[in-house]
């Protein structure tokens, strides 16, 4: 059974974007990189949004064999080379889009590692993700996806980096409805971030072993 996990940044005040869809708004350093680079590295599959998709394939493509680019993001040698490690890891992965409206001509330069499943067809796709074999499920950004499968009880963790921020406005990261109950499982801090990871199973120990 594979796990779904979800990784995001959130502010500290629960925002998962500032106003107008402003992500660059969260703090996201070099501490939020290395996170992902990690989840990444124990994933087969990364499970996104349409959105979210064409956001990443807009950005990490080239950034493996483009070292000059990377050094307009951060300063840093180190957080360099794990931004040049996630473009790999995000080229070589299994992906899958939910989406009615993305079609394969528009997923270039990622189209033989993408798979596209409509929305009707996403909690059943899913399911059955899970029960083969593989790395985890990963979920990066993609807020409506990731919402609608916590609800779904499809969703086994949650890792939220708390980033030092306060947004004030902005999309909450959490949809109006029941959130299932959660279970801490650890948390995290790096030297030199202010940014702050928070782990959570989702569901209760009891419910989890039924």
């Amino acid at each position: 059974m594979r796990k779904l996990i979800v990784t995001n940044i959130i502010s500290l005040d629960g925002h998962h974007e500032g106003q107008g869809n402003d992500v660059m708004a969260l703090p996201m350093d070099a501490f939020f990189d290395s996170h992902n680079a990690e989840r990444l590295r124990a994933a087969g599959t990364l499970l996104l949004g349409r959105k979210s998709y064409e956001m990443f394939k807009d950005f990490w493509p080239s950034l493996a064999d483009d070292p000059e680019k990377v050094a307009t993001f951060t300063d840093d040698p180190e957080q360099r080379e794990v931004m040049r490690e996630i473009s790999r890891l995000n080229n070589a992965i299994e992906k899958v889009v939910v989406s009615d409206g993305l079609t394969a001509d528009r997923t270039a330069p990622w189209t033989a590692t993408t798979r596209i499943v409509a929305r009707a067809e996403a909690h059943q796709r899913i399911a059955e993700l899970k029960r083969g074999q593989g790395g985890d499920i990963l979920v990066f950004g993609s807020r409506t996806l990731w919402n609608d499968l916590l609800a779904a009880g499809l969703v086994d963790e949650l890792h939220l980096m708390i980033g030092a921020a306060v947004l004030g406005a902005g999309t909450p990261a959490f949809a109006d409805g029941k959130t299932p109950p959660l279970r801490l499982l650890g948390t995290r801090s790096q030297e030199g971030s202010d940014n702050f990871l928070v782990r959570y199973a989702v569901g209760s120990g009891d419910e989890r072993r039924h």
